[in-house]
């Protein structure tokens, strides 16, 4: 398998997209009422996000198979849905889309009213299967085969960070 290149997303890059993505979100007439970190990668921006909007924020974990921490957080997030409250989702990027996807069918599978949901992102990839509703920034995996590292990923270890664009070959090939 050949390296792939990391693009470091900068702390100042980073910065600009919460500034965008506040923007976005405040001027927005569908206002939302709470955040929801989606761990790990979301949950970093979603609390900048928090404090650039003032709105609160809660997390669900994504990355580990602890049900408590996902698919029961998930059944009272849909609850909330269907009693109106708007939510915003946060990821760091839309990329294969699994993610955002299984969230999605977490929450349809629970009852939510899908009109009380939607999903912001730092990068959104074009050519994924899932779309969403705010990003900073727009790229095409047909072009662009970068690996991101964000901020808070840049303290791994490389061979951590390869293994992480490794997941998913053909993002990166």
């Amino acid at each position: 398998m050949t390296t792939p290149t990391l693009t470091p997303i900068t702390h100042d890059d980073f910065l600009a997209s919460v500034e965008a993505l506040a923007n976005m979100l405040r001027a927005d007439d569908w206002q939302a009422q709470l955040l929801v970190g989606v761990g790990r990668g979301g949950l970093v921006p979603a609390v900048f996000l928090s404090h650039a909007t003032g709105l609160p924020m809660v997390s669900i974990d994504f990355s580990t198979p602890i049900p408590e921490f996902n698919a029961a957080l998930i059944a009272t997030l849909a609850r909330r849905t269907r009693d109106g409250e708007r939510l915003v989702f946060v990821e760091d990027i839309n990329d294969s889309g699994r993610t955002i996807a299984a969230i999605r069918q977490q929450l349809a599978a629970e009852g939510a009213d899908g009109d009380n949901v939607r999903f912001v992102v730092m990068i959104d990839n074009a050519v994924s299967d899932q779309r969403i509703d705010y990003a900073w920034r727009q790229i095409d995996r047909r072009v662009t085969k970068d690996w991101f590292v964000f901020p808070w990923e840049a303290v791994a270890p490389k061979a951590a960070i390869l293994n992480d664009a490794a997941e998913v070959p053909e993002r990166i090939a």
